[in-house]
């Protein structure tokens, strides 16, 4: 029988997820003879035998990879027949340009876990179990090829069981670059209040006497520290809020299995399918309390948590386990915890040892940690569903580093530096873009610090030079100071073509479309503060067609913290300086609303006035406080959310809301759906109605207006971005009213549509015109 050789080269996440184990079990079922190898590109491999079996082995590697790879792209030539015998894994090669991708971090596996629960397994209780398709990767990789010798294990040597389990092919563990036990891995230690680190006693079993009592213990996860109590210990839940300075922002809560989940929310097959699946991230599920929806899998007793988890909140962040050690601590306490990025308000997850005792010894109780370090802090990730599709509202734990594949490649390599709020930055290489993890606000030193490590890190890993960096217009963001001091060609970017540029490459399509981009706000080159905007849009330059009438934000930054500013200077308006005096909104905030209004009417864009926006968000702070919501807020957007969750949505009618111009030009009046708003209330209409109504009306103002600007230029696309538009109401009742006139409606479903994916859009934009697309 004649001889065929043939040299393959997979690229994609195919290191670290047992694809050099597959490929060996493959080829020597089928009696073929060659090498398989990691190297800085991906994988390679080297096969040779009879054609027919050959040809059965290119089949199965492209249709029956492993579960956790993600191949990008399988090349194949001839090679020459050299008379093998036998097929080997080579050792690890690196030279050259990098193209391996690094798999994110893996929730544990079946297979893993039926071990961790076995007593005779001598794994049996062990934290820090793994194999090939489970276990730590982005979050302990320092270099590529992914080696062990590239990773935060390099200091653990294995034993000889381990060593064997290792280098057998037969084994699941074969080649699992983090394989420990016991005997050889890292250790669980539990440091308490004043203990230096007493070794004494089991750490785990310490851990839950401590939550059982009522403390709060910080747990040293994946990608950094969490901070737990139990759910249902409203002492404790109160305490934990009070000590990190979080007054009303909701805490996910870690559930034990999925039946724990079904017996806190309802929970529909695609949440299942995200709650169970290997990137484990927190999933806003509807609460049971107070439910009429319909269960496919009917709930035993339900389980409640304190109120101070979710303060009025209809929706509950759910996440289970996803590292042997949450597994092994949700077992042993048998209920539900909350389960919280280890930080202060407004600061990254703390991810350091050392850092931990110092920034979180004032807020837990007890620490319970280990000595495997952590080499980049990732936090998790948080989704929604929409329509059966996810909706990321942050990406990364599970998700981060896998890359977004670009339908046109970029020509040089570029580094967007993103937003300010819900940081995120990105790399692009050819085709792919990497977005980061989320870092969180760059609003002081620590968050920056994050970022500046976090592209260096990701430089190395990509082995990237940036010669293009994209940044925000806006010039006090800190992304965008740092930007414009580096050695590349700079491409300022406005947030808003950001947005449904971040879109058109979540959905790998190009435009122009109709971008309807609503936020709190975003620079605009004329000088305003943008976030109602209808752009005409493709990756290379954008128009803007139709927007929000401006207000003023009396104060500047003061009327986001205190939405009911933002109520006076629309009502202001809106009544021609006569606000009616029975206005709840007014009487609250009688003493000062004179001032803040006289603050409002100065307007204008010089320094010493009030800047003016056209935010659709600044519209439902301004809603939200005449509707009694909330004058103040404690966290990002939190007026609005409450808004929302008042809605009925039975309720069909809206607020009229006449759109002033044409296709090409055209303004949104809020300030006649303001007062609308304020007469319903004046009437005393219930306020989920009045929600209801606003609701209504807002997505009928993005279908109107986007039927004006397909009238005037012909587009029947439409991309819906910003943070606005993580209300699923609006979303849902926007999508609804688009697709019925005809309109393809592009929508977030792998980056969220908040300033977390704005990243993504400036990466798209900068490659846009760096290959000069019209």
């Amino acid at each position: 029988m004649s001889r065929r050789a043939v040299a393959v080269r997979v690229e994609g996440i195919v290191q670290g997820v047992g694809f050099r184990p597959f490929v060996y079990g493959l080829a020597t079922r089928l009696g073929l003879a060659g090498v398989v190898g990691n190297d800085e590109r991906g994988v390679f491999i080297e096969v040779e035998g009879g054609s027919a079996p050959v040809e059965q082995f290119l089949a199965a590697l492209a249709g029956d990879p492993p579960p956790l790879a993600v191949i990008e792209r399988i090349s194949t030539g001839p090679a020459p027949v050299t008379g093998r015998r036998t097929f080997v894994i080579a050792p690890s090669t690196a030279c050259g340009d990098r193209r391996a991708l690094v798999s994110p971090d893996v929730a544990t596996c079946d297979a893993c876990l039926r071990e961790l629960t076995d007593p005779a397994d001598r794994r049996h209780g062990y934290a820090f179990i793994n194999c090939t398709g489970c276990g730590p990767r982005f979050t302990i990789v320092r270099d590529v090829p992914y080696d062990r010798a590239n990773t935060t294990m390099a200091g653990f040597r294995m034993c000889a069981d381990c060593a064997r389990e290792y280098h057998d092919p037969a084994d699941r563990r074969f080649h699992a670059q983090p394989v420990c036990c016991p005997a050889c891995g890292p250790r669980l230690r539990f440091v308490g209040s004043g203990s230096g680190g007493d070794p004494a006693g089991d750490p785990l079993a310490r851990a839950v006497r401590l939550l059982r009592a009522g403390g709060v213990l910080a747990v040293k996860g994946l990608g950094g520290y969490h901070l737990a109590a139990l759910a249902a210990d409203e002492p404790a839940v109160a305490a934990l809020r009070s000590r990190k300075h979080r007054e009303d922002k909701p805490f996910a809560v870690m559930a034990g299995d999925l039946d724990e989940a079904r017996r806190l929310c309802v929970v529909d097959p695609a949440e299942e399918r995200l709650l169970t699946g290997p990137a484990r991230p927190v999933v806003l599920l509807r609460r049971l309390q107070g439910t009429s929806v319909a269960l496919s899998v009917a709930p035993s007793v339900a389980l409640s948590v304190a109120p101070s988890v979710a303060p009025g909140n209809r929706w509950l962040g759910v996440l289970l386990p996803y590292t042997p050690l949450h597994h092994l601590l949700l077992r042993a306490l048998g209920q539900p915890a909350v389960l919280t990025s280890g930080n202060v308000s407004d600061e990254p997850i703390v991810y350091r040892d050392e850092d931990a005792l110092e920034r979180l010894g004032g807020i837990a109780d007890a620490f319970l940690t280990h000595d495997r370090p952590i080499h980049i802090r990732t936090d998790d990730s948080v989704v929604r569903v929409f329509r059966g599709r996810d909706l990321p509202i942050r990406r990364s734990r599970g998700y981060v580093p896998q890359p977004l594949a670009l339908a046109r490649a970029a020509p040089r390599p570029v580094l967007a530096c993103g937003a300010e709020l819900k940081h995120t930055f990105c790399l692009v290489k050819g085709d792919r873009a990497v977005v980061s993890h989320h870092i969180g606000d760059l609003e002081n030193y620590e968050t920056l610090r994050s970022f500046t490590e976090g592209v260096e890190h990701f430089r190395r890993l990509f082995d990237m030079t940036p010669e293009v960096v994209a940044h925000d217009l806006h010039p006090e963001y800190l992304s965008t100071k740092w930007a414009l001091d580096q050695d590349a060609d700079l491409v300022g970017v406005q947030h808003h073509h950001a947005h449904i540029a971040s879109c058109l490459a979540d959905n790998a399509a190009a435009g122009p479309v109709v971008g309807v981009a609503f936020d709190g706000l975003g620079y605009g080159p004329d000088g305003t503060l943008w976030g109602g905007e209808f752009l005409v849009a493709g990756l290379a330059g954008f128009e803007r067609v139709g927007h929000l009438t401006p207000v003023p934000m009396p104060g500047g930054a003061t009327a986001i913290r205190q939405p009911w500013r933002m109520a006076a200077a629309y009502l202001d308006l809106a009544y021609d300086g006569d606000v009616p005096e029975d206005l709840e909104v007014l009487r609250r905030n009688a003493e000062r609303w004179a001032a803040v209004v006289a603050l409002a009417r100065r307007g204008g864009n010089a320094p010493v006035n009030p800047p003016l926006t056209s935010s659709m968000g600044r519209l439902f702070d301004a809603v939200a406080a005449v509707a009694g919501v909330r004058d103040a807020i404690t966290y990002e957007g939190q007026a609005a959310v409450e808004f929302e969750q008042l809605a009925d949505p039975a309720v069909d009618e809206a607020y009229p809301c006449g759109i002033a111009g044409t296709g090409t030009r055209f303004t949104v009046p809020g300030v006649a759906l303001v007062r609308a708003v304020a007469e319903d209330l004046r009437a005393r209409v219930p306020r989920d109605v009045v929600a209801t109504r606003f609701h209504n009306a807002v997505a009928r103002v993005v279908a109107d207006g986007c039927a004006l600007v397909r009238e005037a230029r012909g587009l029947s696309t439409v991309a819906l971005s910003g943070g606005v538009f993580q209300n699923l109401l609006l979303l849902g009742r926007a999508v609804t009213l688009l697709e019925e006139r005809g309109f393809t409606v592009l929508t977030h479903h792998r980056v969220p549509p908040n300033d977390g994916g704005v990243s993504l859009g400036q990466a798209a934009v900068a490659a846009a015109l760096d290959r000069g697309d019209p």
